[in-house]
């Protein structure tokens, strides 16, 4: 009696429906804070410069283009270095928040983040190995994503048992996982050479987007973009997901085929983040709780706010890194300073709830 009560609770839950204007303001939100942090930084371009230079840019696509009245410095300050950050901060920010979604709606847990299978365990020990064998960032950011994938492939198939997948089994295998991969970075840490490899690793371990490139973006894009598109695609499916694999079965969804989906498209999100800009954490934990409480928990909503919202919170995080402090403050450490007190308010809000 009580989990027919809690099902109808849950469902009646998932009828409620975002207003236009969450939806206006989700959506400028990205776009405008985008624009916005091309006039964001140490090297002071005016605003009449950053948007002739987007407008040559948008031109010269077209055969055309305006006369030049900026310094060279300002068009590879601008479309060099802020344009890629920007677009990348975005795309991570709504991939890693979508997958925490995801994740939260298939695990029936709302403490679940998107490095619950041991992906940025296994994609941190890759960059390590890559680091200390001195390699380039293209060899880095290849080594630290087949590790993310390698992490996750070990623990799909410990926690697969009699040709399924039990989530118990799923969250059990990725605490070992993380803690084998943990402890073999701190085998690296505590072996490499202290002045030079270990603060490499270090920083690369805290997070950022300031060596991102255009070429950076052209690499990870089609994959990521392509895993984006899977969880939006299969998002209504977690509706059912979140209800259990016995209630799946019996309203003839195959639940294991989507699970597999599902892992497969948030392990590349996160292995390409975690591979082009290291470990930024609390993004896939905190987003979803906060657009919970805008659209409901109807994941046919709810994904798609998640990655609207996350585009805007990660622009909001990188401007801050930027701009707070003479030197750039690693994302991670700010995405944790900022996202674990809205997270502790979050839980506040709900009591605990999280539907």
């Amino acid at each position: 009696m009580m989990e027919e009560m809690k099902s109808s609770v849950d469902l009646s839950s998932i009828e409620r429906r975002p207003r236009f204007w969450h939806w206006l303001l989700m959506a400028l939100a990205p776009a405008v804070l985008l624009i916005v942090s091309l006039f964001m930084g140490r090297y002071w371009v005016p605003p009449g410069q950053v948007l002739a230079i987007l407008a040559d840019r948008i031109l010269s696509v077209f055969g055309g283009g305006l006369p030049q009245t900026w310094p060279d410095a300002a068009a590879i300050s601008v479309i060099n270095v802020r344009l890629p950050r920007a677009v990348a901060a975005a795309f991570i920010g709504a991939g890693l928040s979508a997958s925490g979604a995801a994740f939260q709606g298939m695990f029936q847990n709302p403490l679940v983040d998107p490095f619950v299978l041991g992906v940025s365990a296994g994609a941190s020990f890759g960059a390590a190995l890559a680091i200390i064998w001195g390699l380039d960032s293209f060899g880095i950011q290849l080594i630290s994503f087949a590790c993310g994938l390698c992490a996750v492939a070990i623990t799909y198939f410990l926690a697969h048992v009699l040709k399924t997948t039990p989530v118990l089994m799923l969250v059990l295998s990725g605490m070992v996982v993380s803690a084998f991969f943990q402890a073999m970075l701190s085998v690296i840490k505590y072996t490499v050479d202290a002045d030079e490899k270990l603060p490499a690793i270090t920083f690369w371990l805290m997070g950022s987007l300031s060596n991102v490139t255009f070429s950076d973006l052209l690499i990870a894009g089609v994959p990521y973009l392509a895993a984006m598109a899977g969880l939006f695609i299969v998002r209504w499916k977690l509706n059912v997901l979140s209800m259990g694999d016995m209630e799946a079965h019996a309203l003839g969804v195959n639940s294991e085929r989507y699970k597999l989906l599902i892992i497969i498209c948030t392990t590349i999100i996160t292995s390409v983040s975690v591979a082009f800009c290291g470990i930024i954490g609390w993004v896939g934990q905190v987003i979803p709780h906060f657009c919970r409480m805008i659209v409901g928990p109807d994941h046919k909503t709810l994904v798609p706010a998640t990655m609207l919202v996350g585009a805007a919170y990660l622009l909001v995080i990188d401007n801050l890194c930027r701009l707070l402090s003479t030197n750039e403050i690693p994302m991670g450490i700010l995405t944790a300073v900022v996202g674990a007190p809205i997270f502790a308010w979050l839980l506040r809000r709900t009591r605990g709830g999280w539907n």
